[in-house]
Order: structure tokens, then sequence, then C-alpha cells
């Protein structure tokens, strides 16, 4: 049975201490958010959960990781998400290092950026329209055991990710009005 996060009028509410994903019982490729009795669904990575990340390998990192802020993209949203959140506006340039030989490896780096393997952060189908670092793989970095892995709007029918956590555009606006920085994800 879904149930969805309810809009309730009023003064801002706490942010959540923390948000659980589990994956769904046939399917690691999809799982669920589960916020108290709110069941949200969501897309994983191809692999499903992972205890042993490694670059490439489709799987979403098992553990708790710390929202450690994140962009959205001004020309399709329009006004900044409402969100406890450090979030900043995408721009054209913005990149994601997932090239396990750089020293930018797993960090924000700006575009082109010639020999060197990297994400666009300015997508044209949407799921990076908000997009959450998950704090995977940040302090200390680790070269090789996986990059960019964020919570991010799902693609249509939920299909897996490379390893982030995906949600439909409108659960995951609404979810980010209940997100701070003391708020953690737990995978698995």
């Amino acid at each position: 049975m879904r149930r969805s996060l309810r809009e309730r009028p009023g003064p801002v509410r706490v942010t959540l201490a923390e948000i659980r994903v589990r994956a769904t019982v046939g399917d690691r490729r999809r799982g669920q958010l589960l916020i108290g009795p709110a069941v949200i669904p969501c897309a994983l990575g191809a692999g499903g959960i992972v205890c042993d990340k490694r670059e490439g390998d489709g799987g979403s990192p098992r553990g708790r990781f710390r929202l450690r802020g994140g962009a959205y993209r001004p020309d399709h949203l329009g006004l900044r998400p409402r969100t406890a959140l450090p979030l900043r506006p995408t721009r054209p340039d913005d990149g994601w290092c997932d090239d396990r030989r750089d020293r930018r490896y797993n960090r924000p780096i700006h575009l082109p950026a010639p020999g060197i393997s990297a994400e666009s952060m300015w997508r044209d189908d949407g799921l990076y329209d908000v997009v959450i670092d998950l704090d995977y793989n940040r302090a200390p970095i680790r070269r090789g055991r996986g990059s960019a892995i964020f919570l991010h709007i799902a693609r249509a029918g939920y299909r897996p990710t490379e390893g982030c956590v995906a949600l439909a555009r409108a659960d995951l606006l609404r979810l980010l009005k209940r997100l701070g920085p003391r708020t953690h994800l737990r995978i698995g």
C-alpha cells in the first residue's frame, strides 16, 4: 500500500532525522523510501543494494549517509525548492568527476574537462533538476569505490539508476521540505 507525504498547512515543520530506503521484494532495482507510515516508491541502482560498492557496478551503496546539500536547475524549476538543505542553482558547465585516475574523483568540476571522464550535472532529461549529494565516499574519498551517488528525480517507470536513489519529481519536491543538514538517508 502506498502512502504519500501529505501537505499540512501551518508553520514550517521540523526536519526529519532519518529516512530509510529498502529494496522491493522480487526486484532489487526498485525500492521504497520509508518515512514513518509513508511509503514512497523509488528507483535503485541496476545492481541493487551492495555492501562493497565499486565504480561502474550499478549498485546503490548500503549504509547511512548525511545529506550534504545539492543543486537545482533554475530554468526547469523556476524558484529554488523549499528546503533547509543548502541548494545552489546548477550551471551549464557543472560536472562531476567519475574518473578514478583524476585527483578530482568524486567531486564537482567544471566542464569541459578534456581527457577526464565526468558526468554533466546540466541534463536535458530532467533527472538532475534537483540533485542531493548523499555524502557517499566523500571523506575520505577512495578512488574506485564509487562516485556521484545522489538522491535525484527518477526516470519514467522507475527504471534503474547507476547507483543513486531516485524518486518521482513531485515526491522529491515534497520530501525536500522535510530535509535538512542533520537528516540522514539509510540505504538497506
